[in-house]
């Protein structure tokens, strides 16, 4: 068998990328990226992207340190579907984690859906444990361009990154 290994780098997400990225959600989401970048200008965020060496994202998740005092929370974690159970999501989610010690905090957190437990099983893998539950839902971008409300129950859970 032939094998092909691509250096992969992770770097800040930029607008230029988001045409590249329109298998990380709906078209809505994609644009509401820009707004991501906005808060990651501002501080609020780092919203990441894995890319190959022609700088295609393949993988991208965001950092909120807004939403839980002294921890980073990492969100909208994804990885091109082609691209799954590569090791992508690891590389994603340590980097979002040395970005959140490099801001002198020591929790990284994350809200997992409970009909996800793929997701889970890494987020347990890398160290992370549950501690609560709790709703969550958003507006989701149909195919004819309505909107409709997606509601779902998540687990939270924390990893101490020291």
């Amino acid at each position: 068998m032939d094998e092909v290994r691509l250096q992969l780098v992770v770097r800040d997400l930029v607008e230029a990328d988001l045409p590249a990225c329109d298998w990380a959600g709906s078209p809505k989401h994609v644009r509401e990226l820009v707004q991501q970048i906005r808060r990651a200008g501002a501080g609020e965020v780092d919203y990441l992207a894995v890319c190959t060496p022609v700088g295609l994202p393949v993988a991208v998740g965001g950092v909120d340190y807004t939403v839980a005092p002294g921890a980073g929370t990492l969100w909208q974690l994804g990885v091109h579907p082609a691209l799954q159970s590569c090791g992508i999501g690891t590389l994603l989610i340590r980097s979002a984690e040395r970005r959140i010690a490099g801001r002198g905090l020591d929790r990284a957190e994350l809200a997992v859906e409970e009909s996800n437990p793929r997701a889970r099983a890494l987020y347990e893998r890398l160290g992370y444990r549950p501690f609560g539950r709790r709703p969550e839902s958003w507006d989701v971008e149909a195919a004819d361009g309505s909107l409709h409300r997606y509601e779902t129950m998540c687990t939270l859970m924390h990893r101490h990154l020291i």
